[in-house]
């Protein structure tokens, strides 16, 4: 083999590794991935490689192959380097993403070792052609391996099923919502970890494959709970959860506006949310907010288990009275047992997450001065609210998969924030994506919201950036109180210009790398 292919297999090998990074930033799925392909990046610093390469190779020419090449080498690795430093989410191995890569080497190689051999003045250019195509080379290779992806897949859930099946006297609790269901989960874990031994999924991992994975790798004979996030982003995902790991405890969180892109409507949203309260047994627990209006007004449950409600202003069985917010945390009285309780969590998502793990708690027998003692020391969820001060200045961290209603409550407690004359309420955020055809219209109404909470507004990215600013000038909010930045880094240079001590700054979502 010529040693311009085999330049041509290593700098193929690099660009592999940016597709498969783009392909799991868009959850290995084909449609999103070619939403975010096309038409915004179809022109991609690799594609022009590829075009450039093939035009050299077209005359076969191997000295100006290989310069090429040398200059594509060198230019490369310093892309890679500049984009490593500022990824948000860097690409991470796992055995699907080395077997995927694997494959799609053995593809290119394949290709180009078999045209060598048999029409050798052809090698060059479907070489370079593979690398001007070299997304859809790896999308081949992902097709290549789906039997065995989904035969792997089956022993590993056969396997946990085996697992659950095996561990007898098991109180499994579901936790779903379009959002605050990470909070939940981890803030009654606390709470009954005053009494039982308890595991819950870590992370994010509330696919059906994160919680195969917890159960094999993580469950124990000794644990007596298991708390169960479940995430969905089409119909049926939460169900496919239910089926395997049979919760007798069930809570929906909220139902909100959020994956309308693949859920296509909010009626699919609620119906699979209520998966989870639907696979409850008759003798089991279902604990809906009815602060959450999509969630109080679905009437398709078919369940016949016992069902909680709890709110703040909302009629239902549980409700949180005589609230007092600050900015050092939420005190309020339990309306089922007059009790007070006090905690450093702020907001009244905080407050609601609260209020679920209080019923679960209660329905299992943990003493409420347990209950009370845990909820004292209590700690937000990393970038779900948290706060944190820094020479003066407060910061509210809530960078996690924003969503409409999320949103509208951290920016009433950045509202709420007592702030001295001449400081500033400062909002940094690049809107809400994955929302269908309500994207446009929610990060306008996003603008609306910040423009009555706020002081100053720093949009980030492109992909919002005419909706959010035209909410906040539909507003009445001042031009010279906006900030359009291109990057996060930009908007990080422009607050070192504008913030001072006593300033409150909250940080509202944060996209992932495939979005501008």
């Amino acid at each position: 083999m010529n040693i311009y292919l085999i330049l041509y297999i290593l700098y193929f090998s690099f660009v592999s590794v940016d597709n498969i990074h783009l392909f799991q930033l868009n959850s290995y799925r084909y449609r999103r991935y070619f939403r975010w392909l096309v038409p915004d990046n179809i022109l991609s610093y690799d594609r022009v490689v590829g075009i450039i390469l093939l035009a050299a190779a077209l005359p076969l020419n191997d000295i100006l192959n290989i310069a090429v090449l040398a200059v594509f080498f060198i230019a490369k690795a310093i892309i890679k380097k500049r984009k490593k430093s500022s990824q948000k989410t860097p690409l991470v191995f796992t055995n699907r993403v080395k077997r995927l890569y694997a494959t799609t080497l053995l593809v290119y190689i394949a290709s180009v070792t078999t045209t060598t051999l048999l029409v050798p003045q052809a090698a060059t250019i479907v070489g370079a052609a593979m690398i001007l195509f070299s997304d859809l080379v790896m999308l081949i290779a992902n097709i290549i391996n789906t039997p065995i992806e989904k035969g792997i897949n089956r022993y590993y859930y056969n396997d946990a099923k085996k697992i659950i099946a095996s561990h007898k006297g098991l109180i499994i609790i579901g936790v779903t919502g379009s959002f605050g269901k990470t909070s939940t989960k981890n803030y009654l874990a606390s709470i009954l970890a005053e009494k039982y031994n308890v595991l819950v999924t870590p992370g994010n991992f509330n696919t059906l494959l994160g919680v195969v994975r917890t159960i094999r790798e993580q469950l124990r004979p000794y644990h007596q709970v298991f708390i169960v996030e479940m995430g969905a982003k089409q119909q049926g995902d939460i169900k496919e959860i239910c089926d395997l790991v049979h919760p007798s405890i069930g809570i929906v969180t909220a139902v909100g506006e959020m994956h309308l892109e693949t859920f296509k409507s909010i009626e699919n949203i609620q119906k699979t949310k209520f998966e989870l309260i639907n696979s409850l047994p008759a003798n089991g627990l279902g604990i809906i907010n009815t602060e959450s209006q999509l969630a109080r007004e679905f009437n398709g449950i078919t369940s016949k288990c016992n069902i909680a409600t709890y709110s703040i202003e909302q009629p239902s069985a549980t409700t949180a009275q005589n609230v007092e917010y600050g900015a050092n945390g939420i005190a309020f009285t339990l309306s089922t047992n007059g009790e007070r309780y006090e905690s450093r969590l702020l907001g009244t998502g905080n407050l609601l997450n609260m209020l679920a793990a209080i019923i679960v708690s209660d329905h299992l027998s943990v003493p409420v001065h347990k209950q009370k003692s845990a909820i004292a020391r209590l700690q937000p969820v990393e970038h779900r609210l948290s706060m944190r001060r820094n020479n003066g200045i407060t910061i509210l961290d809530d960078a996690y998969n924003s969503n409409p209603q999320g949103a509208r409550m951290a920016l009433e407690v950045l509202k709420n924030f007592s702030i001295s004359d001449g400081n500033q309420r400062i909002v940094i955020t690049p809107g809400f994506v994955e929302m269908g055809s309500r994207q446009y219209e929610a990060n306008r109404e996003l603008g609306g919201d910040i423009a009555r909470c706020c002081d100053y507004a720093i949009v980030v990215n492109e992909t919002n950036r005419k909706a959010i600013a035209s909410g906040i000038e539909e507003n009445g909010f001042p031009s010279d109180k906006l900030f359009l930045a291109a990057s996060l880094n930009e908007a990080h240079a422009h607050l070192a210009t504008i913030i001072k001590a006593g300033d409150v700054v909250l940080y509202e979502n944060d996209l992932p790398d495939n979005f501008k």
